[in-house]
């Protein structure tokens, strides 16, 4: 689904696979580049050099729109502080990723309702960002990130501002969209979210350290497949 080939930026030189339905776990301490390796892989970072191949689509010769055809289209992202329009309601967030793509406006009031319902978020969906706490916002932002069933989720930290029993309830369903074939890459420095991945890379200074499908991974010449 995924592969970095002589991936150079604050993550020096990265070489990754990641097949399709994979649930990945990327750890390491602050600083060692685990967001800006999700910022790449989401297309929405820019300065890196190398190839990336993301569903046979070669990312590195395509230009910004189709990056951002590519990155709508397939994937979802959670992100840490929120990244809610602060001047929709929580029903028209969830509505945005829908609306840039080929779906009928029926349909797409449709899959709203069931996301909202899902999160059991009915309640809040004429509210906005700023009369929801920060826990509701994550799960709005969670909600947003899979409204569309996308092939790819990416998590940056998608629990961290949620109590535990809705950090637990995230994380399960992220592990039910794993089993129903979603791939998902979590940024994480919980050992309990990473309990629910099948594979944990693990990051230091822009270098990947550690990884289960490579063993042999340590130093700096790295290649993770």
């Amino acid at each position: 689904m995924i592969q970095l080939r002589n991936m150079t930026y604050v993550l020096r030189r990265i070489n990754l696979d990641i097949q399709e339905g994979e649930f990945i776990t990327v750890m390491g301490p602050s600083g060692s580049g685990k967001s800006t390796l999700l910022s790449i892989i989401g297309m929405l970072d820019d300065s890196w050099a190398g190839e990336f191949y993301f569903l046979e689509n070669e990312v590195h010769k395509l230009d910004r729109k189709k990056r951002s055809d590519l990155n709508r289209k397939h994937i979802g992202f959670v992100f840490q502080s929120y990244h809610l329009l602060d001047n929709l309601t929580v029903y028209e967030n969830l509505d945005v990723p829908l609306s840039y793509r080929n779906i009928s406006r029926s349909q797409r009031a449709s899959m709203v309702a069931e996301i909202l319902d899902r999160f059991q978020i009915v309640g809040k969906k004429d509210l906005f960002p700023s009369q929801l706490s920060g826990g509701q916002q994550q799960l709005v932002g969670v909600a947003r990130a899979v409204v569309g069933n996308p092939k790819l989720i990416l998590a940056d930290e998608p629990t961290g501002n949620l109590h535990s029993s809705q950090a637990k309830e995230i994380m399960e369903l992220f592990k039910k969209l794993n089993e129903e074939g979603t791939t998902i890459i979590q940024v994480t420095h919980s050992e309990v979210n990473a309990s629910y991945g099948n594979r944990t890379i693990q990051l230091f200074d822009g270098w990947i350290t550690s990884d289960p499908a490579n063993p042999q991974t340590s130093t700096p010449s790295v290649v993770a497949r």
